[in-house]
């Protein structure tokens, strides 16, 4: 399984920051390892401060926004918060398009999403 890791995971004063590894997240097998290491975080480790990290990425699929949403109810429904961080205008675009930019909390970068966790 380590070498199939598609977010790199580091803790940041209490807060769980996962950073995609890949530029592009459009393969459906990829999506699903994505969206089972993301819902790991809160089912199997517990983790209730999330922050997802975009930085690398430069497209994602609709599916991959399938996981995203399905991420923040696992995240809330546990009692925690979600943020998403570093999003390209490109993608940002997709997020107001399909109005999720109302449903995340998203940040311009990862000083300022980790504020105020």
């Amino acid at each position: 399984m380590a070498d199939h890791r598609r977010i790199n995971v580091e803790e940041i004063g209490g807060v769980t920051v996962a950073r995609f590894v890949d530029k592009k997240i459009l393969d459906e097998t990829n999506i699903q390892h994505i969206g089972d290491q993301l819902f790991s975080l809160v089912d199997d480790d517990g983790r209730q401060k999330i922050l997802l990290d975009f930085e690398n990425v430069e497209y994602l699929s609709s599916a991959a926004l399938g996981k995203l949403i399905t991420m923040d109810k696992k995240v809330k429904a546990a009692g925690g918060k979600l943020k998403l961080c570093s999003v390209r205008p490109e993608i940002y675009e997709v997020f107001a398009i399909t109005k999720l930019n109302k449903l995340f909390d998203i940040r311009e970068d990862q000083e300022r999403a980790l504020e105020g966790f």
